[in-house]
């Protein structure tokens, strides 16, 4: 039985660089960190980073929630991200976008007031 999203891993390149964008982006230090993979727990899931591979806009999507898209959007943007897919409403007031990392991966960020952290198993 699938119980839904545990890891999404990106490729990076620069270890140390993207270990140091994430700390940033996501506020938080990472909880295991060697030279082979750099593991943060974010909100019960985890985001890793994987020194090796191609970083790809075209790879699996994974969509991290936020509270308000605007702000951090623009937050992240500050910290080097661009604009992959603006943010769009999909309906029944979830709103979705796509912004591009400095190392080629795309972070994409959800808002959606029917999410239930509750039934995370």
């Amino acid at each position: 039985m699938i119980k839904g999203l545990r890891t999404a891993i990106y490729p990076t390149p620069d270890l140390a660089a993207g270990k140091a964008w994430y700390s940033r982006v996501f506020q938080q230090e990472p909880y295991f960190d060697q030279p082979f993979y750099v593991g943060f727990e974010i909100g019960g899931f985890e985001l890793g980073l994987l020194p090796d591979g191609e970083p790809g806009k075209a790879g699996s999507q994974v969509y991290w929630g936020v509270e308000d898209i605007a702000k951090e959007v623009q937050r992240i943007i500050a910290l080097g991200a661009s604009i992959h897919s603006d943010i769009q409403e999909v309906g029944e007031g979830i709103k979705v976008a796509e912004l591009a990392d400095p190392f080629g991966n795309v972070l994409g960020l959800i808002e959606n007031p029917h999410f239930d952290r509750a039934k995370v198993a």
